[in-house]
């Protein structure tokens, strides 16, 4: 394939996709942002008091500890090894002993408690943005890859972890050792620190140039993370496609592709951070050469009040000054990385959630009537419902049917609540659906899919999924209301059976019935059955039937379908067409006017796709 070299680090093309739209959001310049970043993910350690407290002093002590070494180097090369005396020497090599046992022992206790403090804040942050996802509404999962949203519970919040684990204490270490460092320096020697901090300067503008760069690098790097993990998940979902239709190859290309993307932005964030460390450390060396060879001058003229030990406190200063610098660039690479994935986690946690009905909204049983006034709805900029207007009253039966995209399945959809009017109101009971607890009234609702979706659990447990109180003999009784008993007694293991990913290993029908089950299981006073019938044998859809006949005796019914024998009985049928109700009545009524519904009768019979 055609290598497509990034050979500017700042030209983030790709010829198939742009990673930084990969969750659906538009590439926008998001560096204004880090100090709010910066800000919100220090308010998850903030809280931790005692913690935090314990780090903030054994960071003191630690820098402490750091600083007093040179003072009694210095202090032992001029009171001890110039003049030659031995007397008093074993107190303060014991001293200096114990200085650096002391910085050994507060840095243990210190990365103990900020691994502790780090990790505790990293849960509640998951956990934040797992209980908000489960607040979004379903629009936000249809316009993002699940592989991308993936990408932000798993890497993004990997590289903050490890980042808090270390950077934060390190950072803090640095700029304390740093202050203290320069404040003993002037204190000693403000000649002496003055060819010291020659270079500071310039370590100062390049770290800066670096930085600066770094920052929106490592911002690609995650973004673009996000894209291949979002195509992999894509393509892993849907391996039986691409089997089938042999695109294997071009999967793979595109994979490539999308790969390449990353490795080109990985390879500029980490070349750029890179720098940081070799760049500290020539001017290290230098500085250290500049102010060894100025305390020598000094002290041989005896300019300052330099003596030998000034210069071996200065000389290890030195080292110590640049080395807060260079720890704080060798931490920029993880730090970036951290807060470019915090950036992408917080715009989660910005999203709107679905809204405040859970708290405010009305709560109360359900009798089951639903009305439609002049509702119109669409995705995007796609048009799908036009003007919909309809009553069904609360134990009635409703049947839609209608062409692929007619709206059938939107305007259950809105029943449920998934997706808001755009225009004009659905009811529940004569009460608007913005009014309604919409938690507790989906509680007294539920839904029959044509593909259900089956956890890897027990049967038992996907059963009871409907109600999560229900005893083991509930349980039961529901799945022989459902027709499901039978078979499940076959399986070896009974209810306790585990069931593969998406209930692998069980026939359509069969997972049609545990659906089934799970709904008679939750009791509900509306039911949605979309396309519940569909894809199955004739024996195995008399089965569904008998079992959905029980199911929707006395409750409010919605079913959406194709074969017309499974709705004659409707108390009331709707033919859609382009987003508009074209056709209403029962299934005789509509007959006799020979429209819409007397063409899908006659198309039915004939065997030919309606």
């Amino acid at each position: 394939m055609k290598k497509h070299w990034i050979t500017s680090p700042f030209q983030y093309k790709h010829p198939d996709i742009n990673p930084s739209q990969a969750d659906g959001r538009p590439d926008t310049d998001r560096i204004q942002n880090w100090k709010r970043t910066t800000v919100r993910l220090w308010s998850y350690l903030s809280v931790q008091k005692w913690r935090l407290t314990a780090v903030f002093v054994c960071v003191f002590f630690t820098a402490a500890f750091m600083l007093s070494g040179p003072l009694l180097l210095g202090h032992i090369v001029d009171q001890y090894l110039v003049p030659q005396r031995l007397e008093g020497l074993g107190t303060i090599l014991s001293l200096l002993f114990a200085v650096y046992v002391g910085w050994g022992v507060m840095s243990t206790i210190q990365t103990y408690v900020m691994i502790s403090l780090a990790q505790q804040a990293v849960f509640k942050l998951r956990y934040h943005l797992f209980s908000h996802l489960q607040t979004l509404p379903l629009s936000f999962f249809d316009k993002r890859q699940h592989g991308s949203i993936m990408s932000r519970m798993t890497n993004d919040m990997d590289n903050i972890s490890t980042t808090l684990n270390t950077s934060v204490v390190q950072i803090m270490t640095s700029l304390l050792t740093f202050t203290g460092i320069l404040v003993i320096m002037l204190v000693i020697s403000p000649l002496l620190t003055f060819f010291t901090l020659l270079f500071l300067p310039v370590m100062f503008l390049g770290l800066r140039w670096i930085t600066r760069r770094t920052r929106l690098l490592f911002q690609k790097q995650q973004q673009a993370v996000g894209a291949v993990n979002g195509y992999a998940e894509e393509t892993i979902s849907g391996q039986s496609i691409v089997k089938v239709f042999s695109k294997e190859p071009r999967v793979m290309k595109n994979f490539e592709q999308e790969s390449e993307t990353l490795r080109h932005a990985g390879f500029w964030a980490q070349t750029y951070s890179g720098f940081i460390p070799k760049w500290m450390n020539f001017l290290n060396n230098i500085n250290f050469a500049v102010t060894a060879g100025a305390g020598g001058i000094l002290a041989y003229y005896g300019v300052g009040a330099v003596t030998i030990g000034t210069i071996v406190i200065f000389v290890e200063y030195s080292r110590q000054f640049t080395r807060p610098l260079n720890d704080l660039a060798n931490q920029f690479n993880a730090l970036f990385a951290a807060l470019a994935g915090a950036e992408r986690i917080f715009s989660f946690l910005d999203e709107q959630a679905e809204d405040h009905r859970e708290e405010e909204g009305t709560a109360k049983t359900v009798s089951g009537e639903v009305k439609f006034q002049d509702v119109s709805f669409g995705y995007e900029n796609e048009k799908v419902l036009r003007g919909i207007d309809f009553h069904v009253n609360a134990g009635e039966t409703a049947a839609f049917i209608g062409p692929t995209g007619s709206g059938k399945t939107t305007v259950m959809n809105l029943i449920i609540g998934f997706y808001t009017a755009e225009a004009g109101e659905v009811y529940v009971d004569q009460t608007p659906l913005s009014e309604w607890n919409i938690k507790h009234l989906r509680k007294q609702m539920s839904v029959v899919l044509q593909d259900d979706f089956l956890f890897e659990k027990t049967v038992m447990e996907n059963i009871r999924y409907g109600n999560l109180d229900a005893a083991d003999e509930e349980v039961i009784e529901a799945a022989k209301a459902a027709n499901a008993h039978a078979f499940i007694e076959r399986l070896p293991e009974g209810y306790q059976t585990m069931l593969g990913k998406e209930g692998s290993g069980f026939s359509h029908g069969q997972r049609q019935l545990l659906s089934i089950a799970k709904a008679v299981l939750s009791d509900p006073k509306i039911l949605i059955l979309d396309e519940a019938t569909s894809s199955v044998d004739t024996v195995t859809e008399m089965r569904i039937q008998e079992a959905l006949g029980r199911l929707m005796k006395g409750r409010t019914s919605f079913v959406v379908a194709h074969r017309l024998n499974t709705i004659e009985k409707a108390d009331i049928i709707y033919v859609m067409d382009n987003g508009e109700i074209a056709e209403q009545g029962t299934h005789s009524e509509l007959l006799r006017k020979q429209g819409r519904y007397a063409a899908f009768q006659q198309a039915t019979q004939q065997k030919v796709d309606i």
